[in-house]
């Protein structure tokens, strides 16, 4: 036998570092087609995102140190005081030890309370009615509820309506024509229905019916949306004012954002019959505007942290599919 002769060795040239195709960027990383920022762009987007922080931040910063800095300091400054060496809050115990700012901001926290826990429930509702194919006036339901979505009745109507059922001077007034937004029920309807169709029957197999299934499964796998929408009506609750100064009469029945408008924005002094405080001396009016205006922009400032980490996932609800 004649043994047969060893092949040649082949050489690949390999391309040389830099010159070959780069990887595809991976996740996280920035992506290829983007090329390298320069300086110049990277310190021009720092420079614009710093103006804008010092925008929102600035004033934010002079309204919380007027609303504690001393009489002294405000007489001196002539208003606004950005900083304070006297820090006080005697305008705060004016404000808060009774009178019409503690009754109001009683009167904001219940209705966002109430009007917040009943929106949520109409909303699961009618939303999983929807998201269920087969449900009893499904599409005429559907169409009703995008149709309010794209024509609003305006002022005069919905105040008649309000009229005629007998709602003005009530705090229901507040709650009712607003329980439920198209909008939030087509969201929550998108996240319903992306939830795979295998739980729903395997747990029809089970014996569980539709309030089950929707207790058990659905909600539990719709916090996200669920967190997303809530912070959606307490937000719209708590900053009403425009309803509570069409439909409510009696200036004691007054939500927290109609007291700022009234002594705030129309600038209407604050006298001691309004604020009921043990101090000799009231503060000055600025003070307390600031300190009014700070209460008002506390609780939802405090809230939106807990629900940042739902908030991104609760927004993209839709825009991705598979």
């Amino acid at each position: 036998m004649t043994s047969r002769p060893a092949p040649a060795a082949v050489s690949v040239a390999r391309p040389a570092a830099g010159t070959g195709p780069r990887p595809r960027s991976g996740r996280g990383e920035r992506p290829v087609w983007m090329g390298e920022p320069s300086k110049l762009g990277v310190g021009a987007r720092g420079l614009v995102l710093g103006l804008g922080c010092l925008a929102v931040l600035v004033p934010f910063w002079a309204v919380l140190m007027t609303s504690i800095a001393s009489p002294e300091e405000v007489n001196r400054a002539g208003g606004f005081v950005l900083w304070t060496n006297e820090p006080t809050l005697d305008s705060y115990q004016a404000v808060l030890s009774g009178g019409v700012v503690t009754r109001a901001l009683l009167v904001s926290a219940g209705i966002t309370v109430v009007g917040t826990a009943l929106s949520l429930v109409s909303t699961i509702a009618l939303a999983y009615a929807l998201s269920r194919p087969g449900s009893l006036l499904q599409k005429p339901i559907l169409l009703m509820t995008v149709f309010t979505l794209l024509f609003n009745p305006g002022i005069i109507p919905m105040y008649l309506t309000v009229k005629q059922l007998g709602l003005l001077d009530s705090y229901l007034a507040l709650i009712l024509p607003v329980l439920v937004n198209a909008f939030n029920v087509i969201v929550m309807r998108a996240f319903f229905q992306d939830i795979p169709r295998e739980l729903r029957e395997s747990a029809y197999m089970d014996g569980a019916g539709e309030m089950r299934i929707l207790l058990r499964i659905v909600l539990p796998l719709s916090k996200a949306v669920v967190a997303v929408i809530g912070l959606f009506y307490a937000v719209a609750y708590w900053n009403a004012f425009f309803s509570a100064m069409l439909y409510l009469q009696s200036s004691e029945k007054w939500p927290l954002q109609l007291v700022l408008r009234t002594y705030v924005v129309n600038n209407t002094p604050i006298g001691s019959d309004q604020l009921s405080s043990n101090l000799e001396n009231l503060p000055p009016q600025i003070s307390v505007q600031m300190a009014i205006l700070v209460i008002s922009v506390l609780p939802i400032l405090f809230v939106y942290p807990f629900m940042q980490k739902h908030f991104a996932k609760g927004l993209m609800v839709g825009a991705v599919k598979g």
